[in-house]
């Protein structure tokens, strides 16, 4: 008895002490702070780093890729940091760049890859580190998780058929081509080429890459001029504004702006629109620099909401029928 007593008095011991810890139990959820209180678990209040690798800031369409979407982030996302760099033209050191922002443990990755090929296996090590990759106008040979441009494969479809009919079908035609492998400027040399076979009269006769460069389209088109005659020249289809440009600098130091070649650029420069209000550039295709789109993408990203793999801009084509209305807007 005398046993059975002690268990029973030990029972009731331990039962009361543990009723006596149910003071520092969890507390009701009318008692426990919201989730919102801590900024940690607030998509709008955490703090994100953000790396911007630009291809190259050697040109107007470039900077405001760059300047544009910094200044939004500024102004709309106090909460994200953004570290950019400038590859100078050089894949590899592009490259290096995007290494160098992983190490520094980026949350998201935004870039305007100078070449497709050079680009892609850095991508992919992003990409697989879970850091959401935003390819901004040009593209890698990898799934990234998204895309923002517009269609440059379509651009040079438009150049090419407005061509056609300046030129009924018919005339020789000199390309300057961007950087050789990026993707706009296969897209923009293919889509021109596809849409010129319904067309077997017209003919590119001479072709190079510039880089998407003044300068060297400049000199460039100095050798051409000295290959091809007067009235052996009909139009000349630069990748941007800034080769149309340097070959216009070359037709005007030769003395042959006046022979009526087509000049034809891409992107939309506040130069082109003004050569093109004087009647020295025939045309361009307007190509959003991505701004601040690219940017946007990358908050939503962060803040838990989905977006589209693909995000298309539009494009527009400025000639002396519409220039009135860009004038003023461009880069």
């Amino acid at each position: 008895m005398k046993k059975t007593f002690k268990l029973l008095l030990t029972l009731v011991l331990v039962v009361a002490l543990f009723a006596g810890c149910g003071s520092n139990a969890p507390k009701t959820p009318s008692e426990t702070p919201s989730q919102s209180a801590n900024p940690s678990e607030n998509p709008s209040e955490k703090k994100f780093l953000v790396g911007l690798s630009q291809g190259t800031m050697n040109h107007p369409f470039r900077v405001a890729m760059v300047e544009e979407n910094v200044a939004y982030a500024k102004e709309h996302y106090p909460n994200m940091e953004i570290i950019v760099t400038d590859a100078n033209n050089d894949s590899s050191k592009q490259v290096t760049d995007v290494e160098d922002l992983i190490a520094k443990g980026i949350d998201a990755l935004i870039i305007s890859p100078l070449t497709a090929e050079a680009l892609t296996d850095v991508v992919e090590k992003a990409m697989e580190k879970g850091i959401p990759v935003i390819t901004l106008d040009r593209n890698v040979n990898t799934d990234v998780t998204s895309f923002v441009g517009a269609e440059n494969k379509p651009m040079g479809v438009a150049s090419a058929k407005l061509l056609a009919e300046m030129l009924d079908g018919k005339g020789k035609i000199i390309e300057i081509q961007g950087t050789a492998g990026a993707s706009a400027t296969i897209d923009r040399h293919d889509g021109f080429v596809e849409e010129l076979a319904n067309h077997p009269d017209l003919e590119i006769v001479a072709e190079q890459y510039c880089d998407y460069l003044r300068e060297n389209a400049m000199t460039y088109m100095e050798d051409m001029l000295q290959r091809f005659g007067p009235g052996e020249i009909q139009a000349v289809y630069a990748h941007n504004d800034e080769m149309a440009l340097g070959a216009l600098e070359a037709m005007r130091a030769a003395g042959r702006d006046d022979e009526g070649i087509i000049l034809i650029g891409m992107d939309g420069s506040e130069v082109a629109f003004e050569a093109i209000k004087e009647g020295a550039m025939t045309f361009t295709v307007v190509y959003p620099y991505c701004a601040p789109e690219g940017v946007q993408v990358a908050y939503k990203i962060l803040t838990g909401e989905k977006v589209d793999t693909r995000i298309q801009l539009d494009t527009a084509i400025v000639n002396k029928d519409n220039i009135d209305e860009w004038l003023g807007k461009g880069l």
